[in-house]
């Protein structure tokens, strides 16, 4: 603070008397010294709401804001020091030790470390600190993992074993618009385009896009809707009365219930969205329009999902080099 300070002074030298310089110095003073009282009164859980306040500002769902605050809360719970004079030094420190007292994965401790940094930037980005102590704090390296994809015929079988319309329709509508759990649930009637076989759906931050399914999902939608007795809005609503709707949890249950049954491995919704981008890639869509439809801002997010068929890595092999 005291190098801005000088530098404009030197500034102004130019263009103002000493007593109008020694004024403008006493103010600026004043004014900064104010500024920095204030925010040395700021106690850590202040900062922490503050940063919980602006996520929720910026669009971010609940969810992922319990996961900020369960995170900072657990950092801040350790390390006593105010958040504005952390040292790279005790964050790393935490870490490692957060690591060696939950025995978990690279992977996860990369997430908390993600969102610890997510915290400090944003403290940074307000002028609170003038360094993030994250940023010596790189991503840790995490063992690249081929995630399965549901087989055709895994979706065959959970097809043919579903007991209720309602959850024949979510199958095939995760199925065959890779949409996210957040974003099935979210849906109403109203949103269904059954004529363009199309609706519009809310991802992360609100944005808004378009999705499209086939003619199984169409037929089973409606076939479910008809069989309906409520007057609720949502598409999907819970089997009893008071027939409310659908929420993540109930459909992620459901899901593991049946893939369990009939000895599938790990069925879950966010499988049905990586399923769906493998099959596309795989039959020839370009990437790009995959991103598009699974409301990705980077490509790269894409590419993750979409891995590559085996099968087709054999088939090309053999057709092109052996």
């Amino acid at each position: 603070m005291d190098e801005k300070i000088v530098t404009v002074l030197n500034e102004m030298s130019e263009y103002l008397s000493i007593p109008q310089m020694k004024k403008l110095q006493e103010v600026i003073l004043k004014t900064f010294a104010e500024n920095e009282a204030v925010k040395t009164d700021i106690s850590n859980d202040e900062f922490l709401n503050m940063f919980l306040a602006a996520k929720r500002i910026e669009g971010c769902s609940e969810r992922t804001i319990s996961y900020y605050q369960t995170t900072v809360q657990h950092l801040l719970s350790r390390i006593e020091t105010n958040v504005r004079k952390m040292t790279t030094e005790e964050i790393r420190e935490y870490l490692s030790e957060y690591q060696q007292w939950n025995h978990c994965s690279n992977v996860t401790i990369d997430n908390v470390r993600r969102n610890i940094s997510s915290f400090f930037s944003w403290l940074e980005e307000e002028d609170y600190i003038l360094k993030s102590p994250m940023r010596r704090i790189h991503k840790i390296r995490t063992k690249t993992v081929v995630k399965n994809i549901i087989s055709d015929e895994g979706i065959e079988k959970l097809r043919d074993n579903c007991k209720e319309k309602r959850d024949l329709a979510i199958i095939d509508l995760l199925y065959s618009t890779g949409i996210r759990v957040g974003e099935l649930v979210n849906l109403n009637i109203d949103d269904i385009d059954f004529e363009g076989r199309e609706c519009v759906v809310y991802g992360k931050g609100d944005k808004e896009r378009r999705v499209y399914f086939d003619a199984k999902a169409k037929v089973h939608l409606k076939e479910y809707i008809d069989n309906r007795t409520d007057n609720n809005s949502a598409l999907f609503v819970t089997l009893d009365a008071p027939y409310d709707r659908l929420k993540i949890s109930g459909v992620e249950i459901r899901l593991r219930k049946l893939g369990r049954k009939l000895n599938l491995e790990r069925i879950h919704p966010h499988k049905f969205r990586r399923t769906m981008a493998t099959r596309a890639i795989d039959k020839g869509m370009p990437i790009e329009q995959v991103q598009k439809i699974l409301g990705h801002s980077q490509i790269d997010t894409t590419m993750q999902y979409a891995m590559v068929n085996q099968s087709n890595v054999k088939a090309s092999h053999q057709k092109f080099l052996a």
